[in-house]
């Protein structure tokens, strides 16, 4: 008999014994679905608050801000030096030979928690006109949209779906001032969780007299570093230039950087509480199989074949619990939407359990079944055959 059918034999006739050892088999099978699931569901928001922080950006677009500011909000622009901006050559023009370069401002607001008489901070930027061309996927999902000079705003469908009064028709106050909101709108990202006006409008109510960013089309995407090195050189300036995706990526990673070691960390300690779990199990079903295990030997089957059989049966196990683990978490967390700080705003997104968390869940799953089947099927195969016979 090849030893491929020895492996095939013995291997089936260890799946053929689960049921009859069904409790121990699903400590292996639950324990692991419990570390795939949490590590998918830790994982999967740290990939929403990215996608949505940088999911939008494009490299053929630069946003030039103040030099060492760590956002939007931090930084501050002269309306001067933003003139003096738009008009780098890199720079692209539009029919009429004026620059498509946005010159915005970012604001903190309040509103309301839902079912809460707290309040959350939510970003209002105030936009040119050109700066709506510049988002692709913008579009009105309802109502209308704000005037110029007139105190009016729409609202992303993240931050409309997360706070209280949001709504159209109904008004904000702040800054001593009625606001209507007119519109909700979507433009995927960060944008979703900010609110909307004119640029004018809105420094007048907060009595600003310069823009936070600058956010312009490049004529060519490999345009970028001339014009970054350009701006970063101009003695009237102090200012950095970042494609849009790296600048609001950026803006994500410290926060996902501690999600990944804090998912690693959890995973790592309900990892181990698995691993010997699997031991156990292993080590018991070796211990309960050892005369049917002698008796293979001395038929003839090898030791190499006991060794695969029980290392099969183990990653059959590890592979089935993470299997369940990312199944749940997909169900219980893809696509469900929270809102968290940015900064000192609050920022809507969802979590995402996409193909590659999966796949990482179901590596740790191969893993601890590996390492909880090999001490096991080891000692399976050195069992010695006179001695298994009499057990």
């Amino acid at each position: 008999m090849s030893a491929w059918t020895q492996v095939r034999e013995i291997t089936l006739m260890n799946l053929r014994s689960i049921p009859e050892r069904l409790g121990p088999s699903l400590v292996i099978v639950v324990g692991i679905a419990g570390v795939v699931g949490v590590l998918v569901a830790l994982l999967s928001m740290a990939t929403g608050l990215r996608e949505t922080l940088g999911g939008n950006g494009r490299t053929d677009q630069v946003v030039i801000a103040r030099g060492g500011s760590n956002g939007e909000l931090a930084s501050f622009l002269s309306i001067g030096n933003a003139t003096l901006v738009k008009q780098d050559p890199a720079i692209a023009r539009n029919a009429d030979g004026a620059p498509i370069a946005s010159a915005e401002i970012i604001v903190i607001t309040e509103v309301r928690k839902p079912g809460s008489r707290n309040s959350a901070n939510v970003s209002l930027r105030g936009i040119e006109p050109i700066g709506l061309t510049l988002r692709d996927g913008f579009r009105l999902t309802s109502g209308r949209m704000f005037r110029p000079g007139v105190q009016e705003l729409i609202v992303g469908t993240g931050a409309a779906g997360q706070f209280e009064g949001l709504e159209v028709g109904r008004s904000l106050k702040f800054r001593g001032s009625t606001w209507a909101i007119v519109g909700h709108f979507e433009s995927g990202g960060i944008y979703d969780s900010e609110l909307w006006s004119d640029v004018q409008t809105v420094q007048s109510a907060w009595r600003r007299a310069g823009v936070s960013s600058v956010l312009a089309q490049l004529k060519r995407e490999g345009d970028l570093p001339v014009i970054a090195k350009r701006l970063k050189d101009d003695p009237q300036l102090d200012v950095e230039a970042k494609s849009q995706k790296a600048f609001y990526t950026g803006q994500s990673s410290a926060l996902t950087t501690v999600i990944g070691i804090m998912a690693a960390i959890i995973a790592l300690m309900m990892a181990l509480g698995a691993i010997f779990g699997a031991l156990n199990t292993m080590y018991a079903a070796v211990s309960a199989r050892t005369r049917e295990i002698g008796t293979l030997r001395a038929l003839g089957f090898g030791a190499l074949p006991v060794i695969v059989s029980v290392m099969a049966e183990s990653l059959i196990l590890s592979v089935s619990g993470g299997v369940l683990g990312a199944v749940v978490a997909y169900i219980a967390f893809n696509g469900y939407a929270v809102s968290t700080l940015s900064g000192i705003s609050q920022v809507a997104f969802q979590f995402a359990v996409t193909p590659l968390l999966v796949a990482i869940g179901l590596s740790l799953a191969i893993a601890i079944g590996f390492i909880g089947g090999l001490a096991p099927a080891i000692r399976a195969a050195r069992i010695p055959v006179t001695s298994a016979l009499r057990e």
